[in-house]
């Protein structure tokens, strides 16, 4: 599933899928205004200034991030669905790896499995949805912000590549 990056999107890989990077998006060096993975690769540099090996992604954190990749607008996974995809880790360790490296993916489609929107990012969020047409529920009158929640039964996708829009609205919501 890996796919070899290039470009503004990361670079190249290897031929054992050892050290590939994701490149120069918000999460290499990007700040946590602009979304999650902050804290990225690309900035540990040795005591001569050249880069260490910090600037690689461990390799279960690019199987989750081409998992990501795979999300197609307007659709979400859970932490625990990418997790189980994978047949590896669990929602905690999704959540690391698309808190340290998600900024160069569709972050936003990656969600909690109760629908709230990414704590800290619930705007950009909220504008990537609308322009996706990602379904939504809107918040009680007394709830906090008074922000959507994801429409999980709706938006969830179930993994399946090539099948996201098969069968229309009525099989939005399967799940793995």
């Amino acid at each position: 599933m890996s796919q070899h990056r290039t470009g503004a999107e990361g670079t190249g890989t290897d031929e054992t899928g050892a050290g590939r990077s994701r490149g120069e998006g918000p999460a290499a060096g990007g700040s946590r205004g602009e979304g999650p993975g902050g804290a990225a690769t690309g900035d540990a540099r040795a005591a001569d200034g050249t880069l260490g090996h910090a600037d690689r992604i461990p390799e279960y954190a690019e199987r989750v991030l081409d998992v990501a990749d795979l999300i197609p607008p307007g659709r979400v996974m859970t932490y625990g669905d990418i997790a189980e995809w994978l047949g590896d880790g669990g929602p905690r360790q999704v959540g690391r790896v698309m808190a340290l490296y998600g900024g160069a993916v569709p972050w936003w489609r990656v969600v909690r499995a109760d629908g709230a929107l990414l704590p800290g990012h619930e705007l950009r969020a909220l504008d990537h949805y609308r322009e996706e047409n990602t379904p939504l529920r809107e918040a009680p009158r007394g709830a906090e912000g008074h922000l959507p929640r994801l429409d999980m039964k709706r938006a969830r996708w179930d993994g399946v590549i090539g099948d996201a829009d098969a069968g229309g609205e009525e099989d939005r919501g399967a799940h793995i």
